[in-house]
């Protein structure tokens, strides 16, 4: 789910050199939630396999990758890129899994490389369901409106990984970084009426854990106040390595 600049990386986490084959990286396919560049800019480490890359997205996010910032024609001069569209409230089997994904909007802007292009995008969502397990897991790391369809797909979850990327809506701004907000941004904040800890600490089913965490997020410091009021909501603030069995 997504490409991030730390790609190399993940795959050296879960590559055993002894057993897997020579630039044979161990992805069967990569699902974009969107085109902004920390979600696609690890697809460019890919570009060294043997076989083409298999890339996932709603169209939005392919005219993006062709047009705007060319990651899927780069790859192309490389190993290749086999696109597949995923269409929006529509849940799609994965090839050789026993996995399902089921796309849905989440707000949010185009990328800033975008502007002016006429090209009109924003972030989706996944539900993953194992046919075999029964379990489901829903992804959304950029989330920009909180309303009762994403509401009522977190509510019938397992596990739900959600944007936690700040934690006030003018967080940069008060650092002095940029004057733009979080919801300018395409992201709730966590805090406050209508952020996103509130919606979460009203749901029972679902294990709830926050990623896409910003580096000026409190919530990164175990003993901060603004941590302390993740765990009273009954949420997790997700870590690198993290395993969740479903």
């Amino acid at each position: 789910m997504n490409a991030s600049p730390d790609a190399r990386q993940q795959l050296e986490a879960i590559t055993d050199p002894q057993v897997d084959a020579v630039r044979s990286p161990p992805v069967a396919g990569v699902l974009l939630t969107d085109a902004e560049i920390d979600h696609t800019a690890g697809l460019l480490l890919l570009r060294e396999s043997a076989t083409p890359v298999r890339v996932y997205g709603d169209a939005g996010v392919e005219r993006a990758l062709t047009h705007g910032y060319p990651v899927l024609p780069m790859l192309g001069r490389y190993s290749g890129a086999e696109w597949h569209t995923l269409e929006r409230e529509r849940e799609q089997s994965l090839d050789g899994s026993s996995l399902t994904v089921e796309p849905f909007a989440v707000g949010g802007d185009a990328p800033r490389y975008l502007d002016g292009s006429g090209i009109e995008l924003e972030a989706s969502g996944f539900v993953f369901r194992d046919r075999a397990g029964g379990g489901v897991l829903t992804y959304v790391p950029g989330l920009a409106r909180l309303d009762d369809a994403v509401l009522e797909r977190f509510a019938t979850s397992d596990l739900v990984l959600v944007d936690g990327t700040f934690w006030r809506d003018d967080e940069l701004a008060r650092l002095g970084i940029v004057a733009r907000s979080a919801r300018e941004m395409g992201h709730v904040p966590l805090s406050g009426p209508g952020g996103t800890l509130e919606a979460l600490a009203r749901l029972e089913r679902p294990r709830k854990a926050l990623v896409h965490i910003n580096n000026t997020n409190p919530i990164l410091l175990e003993d901060s106040p603004e941590r302390a009021a993740v765990l009273r909501a009954g949420v997790e603030v997700a870590y690198d390595g993290l395993e969740v069995e479903l």
